[in-house]
């Protein structure tokens, strides 16, 4: 018989590291979420993921491991969704095990789209989510949907300065979705060498820190009791986003950097041990699509960092909020991303790492995250205001994002006025999202909140199979 023939692709820059940094406590999963106006039909949800699934390449993808680097080759294998038994961010990717790097499961009226970050950063995996919710709309809901054709109506991301994803309106409707789309290659590849020099990108003084982004100042570190099986701990904050956008205008910096900066304060009121450091520093990823159009699904992100040190001035929110937005701004630039992207290619294409075998390139960029870590005291990641179709966006309730996480972090994302803030960590205590919720409650703004159990004794209270979920 003849042999169909595999495409496949090596990973991007930013997947590399993805699998370098992946571990039991943070296996590297996020999910998506859109909450419906009714319980979710199950028979449906799978007819529109099949349908949906046809039309992205890349989540046909299974991760292969080489000799020297990790691929990603398509597959003939095909998704099933599936009700809620599993912690939320539970592994997906196992060395060995040919699967596919994503799940669909349902819970009550949530649709859940759980990805692992090797495989799509958030604005690819929303496209995935958007296509797969309008087709399901579309499929509960014939009569509101007559004449429209499959894959009608436009998915936008809008976000002000400072969130993760920002797309331009007059990205096409049709994003491309081939496993072959790098756009690290396309954009930070090619003409290397005359292009770092137009950055100025020859400066190379500060060796490791300058690749990992890391400060050689000391820096807080949260402490807490580890969740019993390694499981994601999440609590859901949702809010109206315009009253939050309006103390975030008040301070003259965006809605990311204000959110921060009351992250940092909620952190510091509720540790019962002070660490010896005063400096608190986050790491904020930067869709590269707003600087550099690409529509592949593909990862396209960088990582940004900003810090502040407690003691050494005003350390009033205002205060903090305006200096982490002034660190923000000029790294931010489509030259300082340039610079930045290119230091990490060039330090993965280096001659030593390129001719050395999978195993210990894991080791080196696994050693060159924790020296990153290590420089970090939370994380955070805004996706911005998501705008469905209308005749989709009205069965839609809400919006969640979050992800595993290796410290304490929150994920936000807008949708239809509201604001949704999910906390993620490795840790059982949720005092910071108590202080965090206390203050905007302070401001007057209406907060509600949902919390995932992760405790024995939480869990002995749940029903059999609610899988954790909030």
């Amino acid at each position: 018989p003849r042999m169909t023939r595999r495409v496949w692709a090596r990973l991007d820059n930013a997947s590399n590291m993805v699998l370098a940094a992946r571990s039991d406590a943070d296996p590297k999963v996020f999910r998506m979420t859109a909450e419906m106006d009714h319980d979710v039909d199950p028979e449906l949800l799978q007819e529109a993921l099949e349908s949906t699934f046809d039309r992205y390449p890349l989540y046909r993808s299974v991760l292969r491991r080489g000799v020297f680097w990790y691929y990603l080759q398509d597959s003939d294998l095909r998704p099933e969704v599936t009700a809620e038994t599993l912690h939320t961010c539970a592994p997906i990717f196992q060395a060995d095990v040919r699967t596919l790097l994503f799940r669909v499961v349902h819970h009550r009226r949530r649709i859940n789209l759980e990805v692992f970050h090797a495989l799509s950063d958030g604005t690819g995996a929303l496209w995935f989510l958007a296509d797969l919710v309008s087709a399901y709309v579309r499929l509960r809901f014939p009569e509101e949907h007559p004449a429209e054709a499959d894959g009608e109506g436009t998915t936008h991301i809008e976000a002000a300065p400072g969130s993760a994803a920002r797309i331009p309106d007059d990205r096409p409707a049709e994003p491309r979705h081939e496993l072959e789309a790098d756009s690290f290659a396309r954009y930070f590849r090619k003409n290397d060498r005359r292009r770092s020099k137009r950055s100025g990108e020859g400066e190379r003084s500060r060796g490791l820190a300058r690749f990992v982004g890391a400060s050689t100042t000391k820096t807080y570190t949260v402490k807490g009791t580890r969740t019993p099986d390694n499981r994601t701990r999440a609590v859901e904050l949702t809010m109206p986003a315009a009253d939050v956008l309006a103390l975030a205008r008040a301070q003259g910096v965006s809605m990311t950097m204000y959110l921060a900066a009351l992250f940092f304060a909620s952190v510091r009121s509720s540790q019962d041990e002070q660490d010896d450091a005063s400096t608190f520093a986050v790491s904020v990823p930067v869709n590269l699509r707003q600087f550099f159009p690409s529509t592949s699904a593909r990862n396209f992100f960088t990582t940004v960092r900003v810090e502040h040190t407690y003691g050494e001035g005003d350390d009033d929110l205002g205060a903090v909020c305006r200096d982490l937005d002034a660190q923000f701004r000029p790294q931010t630039t489509a030259e300082a991303l340039e610079a930045r992207v290119r230091r990490f290619i060039r330090f993965e294409r280096m001659i030593v790492l390129r001719i050395v075998p999978r195993p210990l390139k894991d080791l080196i960029l696994g050693l060159l995250n924790r020296a990153s870590n290590r420089g970090l005291t939370v994380a955070i990641s805004n996706l911005g205001n998501i705008r469905l179709p209308e005749s989709v966006g009205s069965h839609v309730e809400r919006m969640y994002f979050h992800v595993s996480a290796a410290r304490p972090q929150f994920c936000a994302v807008s949708h239809a006025g509201r604001l949704t803030v999910t906390f993620t960590s490795p840790f059982s205590e949720t005092g910071h999202v108590r202080e965090f919720a206390r203050h905007l409650s302070a401001q007057g703004i209406p907060v509600t909140v949902a919390a995932a159990r992760v405790t024995e004794d939480e869990l002995a209270s749940a029903a059999p199979t609610a899988g954790g979920a909030p």
